[in-house]
């Protein structure tokens, strides 16, 4: 081992670690980067490792700061080609101004973690003019740097705009070629939007937008419920029609209609892992807008979804019943499908018959009948659903109750002895009740077909890697009616690398439901107000979705703030806070 190897490893604290020895050895008989090699040893800390490194080649040291972002002029000075393929961080450029006497020539600061790779130093003296000042940094944090200045994919689109200078600033049309061409993979449209796709699983995107703006290609993820947009390079506006056509080609969609709203679906698999991507298209001032809807088809399950021990012994008896309907209700995006099939699952069992209407189906089940409405050859929901009753099923699931129509037909399935499973857009549990009677269903059946409503929310879940505790005055918890003196903590969001710094890792949902009580059925048969309906419930052991959402931040879960950006004040305030359980006897006329 070299006399310089053994002093940095030393002065690192890992000279005497027998898998650092090995992989060192191993890197030098392979003429391949030591420093890499001990990094990727298990056990050996990045941080501590690269210091010793700079101290003992006397380098200095570059700390990453949220506070002082990259300036986007500095990609101007290393191509982005090389800036990527060694991991070059360029932070900081310097010129000689006049009258300054310190500074007598031209310098460029670069952040890298492997300062002995000769290779690089090599590439970086061909491509710059500039005196080169190395500094040391964190693997993970350039690789960040580099995102965020070039942004993703930034080396692929410099090699194919230097290949084709003559486009400049306008838009390519249908260049296909660009997508099926014999171009080098490496420098094609292809890799850039499978990079898309990988980067949003990886950090578990739920949505990508590709946006046209007058001046860019905008590009935004939806990760936990939030919208945050990805870095890309400055030149990728003229690669626009180019990026938009390859993801039609490959959600089989007609490239050449750009006029009407398109539908598609890709099927992708990540680490052995099916995905299901949904694709819509919608023309735009500026062009095609594609947004794509990212599904993991795994299995979902009750236990997966957290209910609390007021709510999960409800849903287990619910499912018991050999009839009537139960509805999950709440807007779009509030989980109420990956709840339904968290149901089928649980009802999934080779003695019962399990069929499905869906548009469109998103999770895939074995052992269940799953049908997508196609409107254009007349296959709609109340059609579907009225073969689907001759076809002798045990349990019937229906995507959503759009028409009085369709919901008629749940009705009198209910009332035939199936149980149904379906969703419904309302605010809140209550309001289920209400939405069927202005549809036009007639109270009575309300009453004793539906066997309760659930009302669902999703809140972001607080990262157990770095969440505190907070200090909250009593006054604001009294205003928004918190329960003041139950058992557990209070946490809050405080970000670290596990979650990007945002405080949140993955999702949760919070929840109200609403038996349809004897009480309860009296009231909705003499068309009852939403008050009255909601005064009973609450006689009945209702517990408000903001009461739920409490008892999720006492538990350490989630944060008051998350909380209160997804439920309302309810009606009867002093009522919010209760924490008695729900009954668990249901209490439904047979």
């Amino acid at each position: 081992m070299m006399p310089l190897i053994q002093q940095i490893l030393s002065e690192a604290g890992c000279a005497d670690n027998p898998a650092v020895i090995e992989a060192v050895d191993e890197a030098c008989y392979n003429q391949t980067s030591f420093v890499e090699a001990v990094l990727d040893v298990e056990g050996v800390r990045e941080r501590d490792f690269l210091m010793a490194l700079a101290n003992t080649l006397n380098l200095p040291w570059w700390e990453a700061s949220a506070d002082r972002p990259a300036e986007p002029g500095l990609r101007r000075h290393l191509p982005a080609e090389i800036a990527l393929r060694h991991r070059l961080l360029p932070i900081l450029f310097e010129e000689p101004k006049e009258g300054d006497e310190t500074l007598t020539e031209t310098r460029l600061h670069l952040a890298t973690f492997d300062p002995l790779n000769l290779v690089t130093h090599q590439r970086v003296a061909s491509a710059v003019n500039y005196t080169i000042v190395w500094h040391v940094g964190q693997r993970t944090r350039i690789a960040e740097g580099l995102q965020k200045l070039y942004g993703l994919g930034a080396d692929t689109f410099e090699k194919i705009l230097r290949g084709r200078a003559d486009w400049g600033s306008e838009e390519l049309g249908d260049e296909v070629t660009v997508l099926d061409g014999p171009e080098n993979e490496e420098a094609s449209v292809v890799r850039f939007v499978n990079q898309i796709l990988r980067r949003g699983l990886e950090q578990r995107a739920t949505d990508i937008h590709v946006e046209p703006q007058q001046d860019r290609l905008r590009i935004r993820y939806r990760i936990d419920g939030r919208l945050e947009e990805l870095a890309v390079p400055e030149n990728i506006k003229s690669l626009q029609s180019s990026v938009i056509a390859r993801l039609k080609i490959m959600a089989r969609l007609d490239i050449a209609e750009k006029r009407l709203p398109q539908d598609g679906r890709i099927n992708l698999e990540l680490d052995g892992s099916p995905i299901d991507v949904r694709v819509a298209t919608i023309p735009s001032v500026e062009g095609e807008s594609v947004s794509l809807r990212l599904l993991a088809q795994q299995a979902v399950t009750i236990d997966r979804l957290g209910m609390t021990d007021n709510v999960r012994p409800v849903v287990d008896e619910l499912l018991k019943l050999p009839n009537g309907i139960i509805l999950i209700t709440g807007p779009t995006g509030s989980g109420k499908s990956t709840t339904l099939y968290a149901y089928l699952t649980e009802l999934n069992q080779a003695h019962r018959r399990i069929v499905t209407i869906e548009d469109p189906v998103e999770y895939k089940m074995p052992g269940v009948v799953q049908i997508a409405v196609k409107p254009e050859i007349g296959l709609t929901f109340a059609t579907g659903l009225r073969s689907i009753l001759r076809g002798d099923p045990n349990v019937v699931m229906i995507g959503e109750m759009r028409d009085l129509e369709t919901t008629e037909i749940a009705i009198r399935a209910a009332l035939t002895g199936h149980l149904v499973l379906s969703t419904l857009h309302t605010n809140d549990a209550i309001g289920g009740i209400t939405r069927l009677v202005d549809m036009g269903v007639e109270p009575f059946l309300v009453s004793s077909a539906v066997r309760a409503f659930f009302a669902q929310r999703l809140v972001r879940k607080l990262c157990p890697a770095c969440k505190k505790p907070a200090e909250v005055e009593r006054s604001y918890l009294e205003g928004i009616n918190f329960p003041i003196g139950v058992a557990g903590t209070i946490m809050r969001a405080n970000g670290c690398e596990a979650c990007r710094g945002s405080g949140y890792q993955g999702r949760l949902s919070i929840y109200e439901v609403v038996l349809v009580t004897h009480a309860l059925q009296n009231l909705i048969n003499a068309r009852a107000n939403p008050e009255e309906l909601h005064r009973q419930a609450m006689n009945d052991g209702f517990i408000p979705m903001r009461g739920y959402g409490f008892q999720k931040v006492l538990s350490g879960e989630t944060t008051i703030e998350e909380v209160l950006s997804v439920t309302a004040m309810d009606r009867k305030a002093e009522d919010i806070v209760s924490t008695r359980p729900a009954a668990t006897k249901l209490k439904h006329a047979a």
